[in-house]
């Protein structure tokens, strides 16, 4: 069993090394780090905020780790995974193709498990996408829009895809601000990519933190054509995160990978301050 301790500080110690920073017209490398699935952030979150709503319990496995690094457009090798060696324990025997639209792919796999069992695994594929934490001072921006899915409407971060494969992160995260909100941000930090729901899709969503924010215009796509800006204090935004106000698992994780990112950024610049 690993403990809350050990779980919380190996989250922290994934983000080691990984504080880049990319301001307009900036040459630095791209970066990505996969730190684990959207639920366990969210759920990370959930606890550090209200221990009496959620339990330890919830927290009994620790995601791998991995830290890639692109530079010039180009994916260098990934690393091996942090903490945990692979194994791959499910062998694919073959694959069909069910569905397809713009948006996304379907697919049937025959499968084989390591014990010996076959069976079929359904799996949603789509292309990269990226979500933006938008900050002026105290002041976070939303958007609200209506969700087919749930048939309501909900309030988010900004976030969403260009449908296309090997995107720049920085690049689609800069163009869904502005394409949502109609922001233009000085300087974007990369926080690092979660993967939103690997249990049956093939999703990874790349989490940016906006900041030198200037007012520009808007240009939703068609499908958001009934988005609305808001604008929320940071502890109204996180009272609404408590409150199932925002009940977005996207919007939730990366608000936690914010928060475990901006204290080990004060914990750092503090420590120099002391020198």
């Amino acid at each position: 069993m690993l403990s809350w301790e050990s779980f919380r500080s190996s989250l922290l110690m994934s983000m080691d090394a990984f504080q880049v920073r990319h301001p307009v017209g900036s040459g630095h490398a791209r970066c990505e780090r996969a730190v684990g699935d959207a639920a366990k952030f969210a759920s990370v979150h959930a606890y550090c905020r209200a221990p009496l709503r959620c339990g330890k319990n919830a927290l009994n496995s620790l995601p791998s780790m991995v830290r890639t690094c692109t530079a010039g457009g180009k994916r260098a090798p990934e690393e091996k995974p942090i903490g945990y060696p692979v194994r791959v324990s499910i062998r694919t025997l073959g694959s069909r193709e069910i569905y397809r639209n713009p948006w996304i792919r379907l697919r049937e796999d025959e499968i084989e498990r390591s014990n010996g069992s076959r069976g079929t695994y359904g799996v949603i594929e789509k292309d990269d996408c990226a979500t933006v934490i938008p900050i002026q001072g105290e002041t976070i921006y939303l958007v609200e829009q209506f969700r087919y899915t749930i048939q309501q409407r909900t309030l988010e971060l900004p976030q969403g895809g260009w449908e296309t494969a090997d995107v720049d992160p920085e690049e689609l995260a800069r163009g869904e601000l502005r394409e949502e909100t109609g922001l233009a941000a000085e300087t974007m930090t990369c926080l690092g990519s979660i993967w939103i729901a690997y249990g049956f899709a093939k999703q990874k969503q790349h989490v940016f933190l906006a900041t030198g924010l200037t007012q520009e215009i808007a240009d939703p796509d068609p499908e958001e054509h009934d988005l609305v800006v808001r604008t929320a204090t940071i502890a109204d935004f996180e009272r609404m995160l408590l409150d199932g106000t925002i009940q977005d698992g996207c919007t939730i994780a990366s608000w936690a990978l914010y928060k475990l990112w901006k204290e080990q950024n004060d914990k750092q610049v503090a420590a120099t301050r002391s020198r």
